[in-house]
């Protein structure tokens, strides 16, 4: 398995942000205009919500329209296992949970079925330190 804070330096890396939205007091809006300022090719997913910063959003992962590199989960933990549940289904084993997405279920989850993951740690931190 591939270390996911290395996947940051990949060029062709492409990045799912599952809760981005356009409410500034939100995680999911400044990690998802942060890393499209770093210039990552990301994909807004939010079933409330049909554009974030102006880019078409997508309401699952499913309706993506191609598969993405990372997951990037910044829901409520309360909402973790259902997004695992569509990543895993889609083959989407590189996951990373942003703080606050964690729960003992989903810490479970993630193990049971195997995925690459990475959680407690902030992509936003982790992506000024990758060089691409």
């Amino acid at each position: 398995m591939n270390d996911i804070a290395t996947l940051l330096t990949e060029p062709a890396t492409t990045v799912a942000v599952v809760g981005a939205t356009d409410n500034p007091s939100k995680y999911g809006y400044v990690i998802y205009r942060d890393l499209k300022r770093k210039g990552y090719s990301i994909y807004p997913v939010n079933s409330n919500r049909s554009e974030v910063d102006g880019d078409k959003a997508y309401s699952k992962l499913a309706e993506i329209p191609e598969k993405p590199t990372i997951v990037n989960i910044v829901v409520p933990p309360a909402e973790t296992v259902q997004v695992l549940e569509q990543s895993l289904l889609l083959h989407l084993m590189n996951v990373w949970l942003q703080p606050g997405a964690e729960s003992p279920e989903a810490m479970a989850f993630l193990q049971e079925h195997d995925f690459n993951y990475l959680a407690n740690a902030c992509i936003m931190i982790e992506s000024r330190l990758a060089v691409r």
